[in-house]
């Protein structure tokens, strides 16, 4: 993938409203545990930041993928983990099966509001008995009449508790698990009050070690009625459209990382450049110097692999198994890397002020949250036909 000006350009834009906007802010979000998600949207939208890829006709921009790669790359500038991801979610995570397979009219309702900054989504998969494993959800929609009634619960769902709707996944029949799913949008307050909808009840805000800035909700659905117009293309795809949904959430999961990869390892650098001890500076030692240089060139191998990624998902070509290579890799050194740079920082490092240490607790949720490890290695068992069962289609 080859940044053009017009990619640069985006990434300036965005770094400027970064240091604006949100960075002077951070630590106060990281207290409260939330950030003013519509505010700070609603300025993303201004910007035209929220719909690159999305169609021109509902606000976007019309491009391809690689400046979403872009936009999620610089989106490292911002000094916590939780406020960028609750923008991913936003651009592309909860949209993406919306824009490609919803209706006009669902379009109309939901993704250009969200385009223009004028709504938060969110994305309702996850559920207190299934996370990785999406094809074991237990939440269902029977029909009544033109509706859907819906029940259940959803878990670990970023951006839930201001949202102003969700794209659910609800098994919509008792069919076989992979096609009996649907993806469905469902409002989840009213627009004229600002209510929850009726049957919806927040159950808990999730406290959580890290990502303190992104909201994370545990959402009741009792009885929850909604038009069936709003489910999201045909009946019974809704698992297909899912997985198609996560090559990009798991390739925006990799490109996110590399800028504040690259940032901590800076932050490291130049505190062994300053931190004197046994007459030399950290800096000196060589087994600093090496370690530092080896995790730089993981990080600049992750962004090989994710542009490499990016440039075949342009092309139209399926890339299922480098995105699950690159979601893997960049899990790994979100651990990794904060780790290492944690322990040249020595007690400083300890402190919850620092921002290697913040990162430390953030970039642990990189190898769960969006696929753990092991379901990235079970998927590229399969596509290596190693694994005894072969690999479903829809995966």
């Amino acid at each position: 993938m080859h940044l053009t000006h017009e990619h640069l350009e985006i990434q300036k834009t965005l770094k400027r409203f970064i240091d604006a906007e949100i960075n002077p802010q951070v630590d106060e979000w990281e207290a409260a545990e939330m950030f003013p998600a519509h505010e700070v949207f609603k300025k993303l939208g201004n910007l035209g930041l929220l719909g690159l890829t999305k169609p021109e006709q509902y606000g976007g921009a019309g491009l391809d993928y690689s400046y979403a790669v872009a936009m999620a790359e610089g989106l490292g500038h911002i000094d916590c983990g939780g406020v960028p991801m609750a923008i991913g979610v936003q651009t592309d995570m909860c949209t993406p099966a919306l824009a490609r397979f919803g209706s006009d009219e669902l379009k109309r309702e939901f993704l250009a509001p969200a385009i223009a900054g004028d709504m938060v989504g969110c994305i309702g998969v996850s559920e207190p008995g299934a996370g990785s494993d999406v094809a074991s959800i237990k939440s269902h929609a029977r029909k009544d009449g033109d509706d859907y009634v819906i029940t259940g619960q959803k878990m670990w769902i970023t951006n839930s508790l201001q949202a102003d709707w969700m794209c659910m996944l609800v098994n919509t029949s008792d069919g076989p698990q992979h096609k009996n799913k649907s993806l469905v949008m469902v409002p989840m307050r009213d627009g004229a009050n600002g209510k929850l909808t009726q049957g919806i009840e927040v159950a808990k805000k999730i406290r959580k070690i890290g990502m303190h800035a992104s909201d994370t909700g545990l959402i009741y659905f009792d009885e929850v009625r909604v038009p069936q117009r709003n489910r999201i293309g045909a009946e019974g795809q809704g698992f297909i459209y899912q997985m198609m949904q996560f090559q990009e959430e798991r390739l925006w999961a990799a490109a996110s990382c590399l800028q504040s990869l690259s940032n901590c390892i800076q932050w490291t650098v130049e505190w062994a450049q300053q931190r004197k001890l046994f007459g030399a500076t950290l800096a000196d030692q060589q087994w600093v110097q090496f370690k530092l240089a080896e995790m730089k060139t993981e990080v600049e191998s992750l962004r090989a692999l994710t542009y490499r990624a990016c440039d075949l998902y342009v092309q139209g070509q399926d890339v299922t198994e480098l995105a699950s290579m690159a979601k893997l890799k960049a899990g790994r050194l979100n651990r990794l890397v904060p780790d290492g740079c944690l322990q040249f920082w020595g007690g400083m490092g300890y402190t919850l002020e620092n921002k290697v240490a913040r990162m430390y607790r953030d970039g642990r949720l990189g190898s769960i949250g969006g696929g753990a490890d092991e379901v990235m290695l079970q998927i590229l068992a399969k596509t290596m036909g190693i694994a005894k069962r072969p690999l479903k289609p829809e995966l």
